[in-house]
């Protein structure tokens, strides 16, 4: 092993501090886009016209434009009227990329509950919210696990993309070890099987939670 190579494995250690810099887009990000696309969804369900329009056309507008064009919307047109910081315009970038994505997903698991529950429940009393967040949403939630964990493994390595506004985040850092010891391939295997490592106990850690909330009867 040349000493370069050597090199290279000593930068473990710088690479893994920019993890916790991706780790921190990728939560951020997946928050702030759950809670839109989760009610961007429930306008596109439950919804008048107006809503129900709103959430449908900037569900399609934003998944038809690239992640990169968003992030250099926020970042340099952004700046001709707000100084937006480039972690904040990957964050919100990012946030508004995975809503689009969330809010189909979301959308998908509310309509997945038989009509006959919320018949049910106005039945019983119940006001049509309260039927939403009391009956249909606690369902619809559980099974949106799995498709919302592909989504945010997803977000997990787009974050990946902060890299060209400079964050020092676990690419940024790849390249510059790259550059420092003229081992591209070596770096990139390395930084790949960090984003494995990340990709698989995320993954993991939600298939225990769905097996835990997962309700028997309730699965198609």
């Amino acid at each position: 092993m040349n000493s370069n190579a050597i090199k290279v494995f000593k930068s473990i250690p710088y690479l893994l501090e920019g993890v916790g810099i991706t780790l921190e887009i990728t939560v951020i990000a997946l928050a702030l886009g759950t809670v839109a696309g989760l009610l961007l969804a429930l306008c596109r369900v439950y919804g008048g016209t107006i809503l129900h329009t709103f959430a449908l056309f900037y569900s399609r507008i934003i998944r038809s434009l690239p992640l990169l064009v968003i992030l250099f919307m926020l970042y340099f047109l952004g700046s001709e009227v707000v100084n937006i910081p480039a972690f904040w315009a990957v964050v919100i970038g990012l946030a508004i990329h995975t809503s689009a994505y969330q809010i189909e997903i979301f959308r998908g698991a509310l309509q997945s509950i038989s009509k006959g529950q919320m018949e049910a429940a106005l039945a019983l009393g119940m006001s049509k919210y309260q039927s939403i967040f009391a009956v249909i949403l606690p369902q619809s939630l559980r099974r949106a696990i799995p498709y919302w964990a592909n989504e945010a493994s997803i977000v997990l390595k787009d974050s990946s993309m902060a890299y060209v506004l400079g964050i020092a985040e676990l690419m940024r850092r790849s390249e510059y070890v790259s550059a420092r010891t003229a081992q591209p391939m070596l770096t990139y295997i390395v930084s790949g099987l960090i984003y494995l490592i990340l990709t698989y106990a995320f993954t993991r850690s939600m298939s225990k939670i769905e097996i835990k909330v997962k309700i028997p009867g309730l699965e198609r």
